[in-house]
């Protein structure tokens, strides 16, 4: 606490001498939400930080688990926006073909499409990063990954994919709970989000 006190008063001590236009161009360091000058009613101007959350962990174990977290998040979180992005592209396209074997046809042409893209990113995931990309999907879609394949091609389909993630020690079944389980993964997604990890 002493340490950030001090950076602190280092920083203010620093652009103390600046004025509003210099603060405005200031980028705040990782950790810092905002910073502003205010000026009283003398004209004495106060350089005004405020700080993100600080996690603090009481095990080692706990750190390193958050830190993992981190990583992973960092890796799979555009890839989980892109499918939701994709999907809604594809109940667009879909809405607007008429036939069921149009439909079918369009679907299959995608599926093949994702997997030359995809598949060399998931060769190079571990397991650990495809279960936080399932529950990342399934919080950007709503819908898990068993779902939206059983939604776009059938059941069949589903199952069997299904069966090959659990090969793999995965499941396409897996939901997102932020408030149980997932609460970390949220915290984290939000940090990412605003862009202090």
């Amino acid at each position: 606490m002493k340490r950030l006190l001090s950076i602190l008063f280092l920083l203010a001590f620093l652009l103390t001498g600046a004025d509003t236009a210099t603060a405005q161009r200031w980028r705040p360091l990782r950790g810092v939400r905002s910073v502003y000058w205010e000026v009283d009613s003398r004209g004495d101007s106060t350089m005004c930080v405020h700080l993100s959350e600080v996690r603090v962990f009481k095990r080692g174990r706990d750190l390193k688990s958050y830190q993992r977290m981190v990583r992973a998040v960092k890796k799979v979180y555009p890839l989980a926006e892109e499918a939701a992005r994709r999907m809604e592209n594809l109940d667009a396209e879909l809405e607007r073909l008429g036939t069921k074997k149009d439909k079918k046809a369009y679907t299959e042409a995608i599926e093949e499409a994702l997997k030359e893209e995809i598949t060399p990113m998931l060769w190079k995931m571990t397991r650990y990063e495809g279960k936080i990309l399932l529950k990342l999907i399934d919080r950007e879609t709503h819908h898990t990954a068993f779902n939206i394949i059983k939604e776009f091609r059938s059941g069949f389909t589903a199952t069997f994919y299904q069966m090959l993630a659990q090969m793999f020690g995965n499941n396409l079944k897996l939901h997102y709970d932020p408030d149980g389980e997932d609460e970390m993964l949220e915290y984290i997604v939000k940090q990412y989000r605003a862009g202090t990890l």
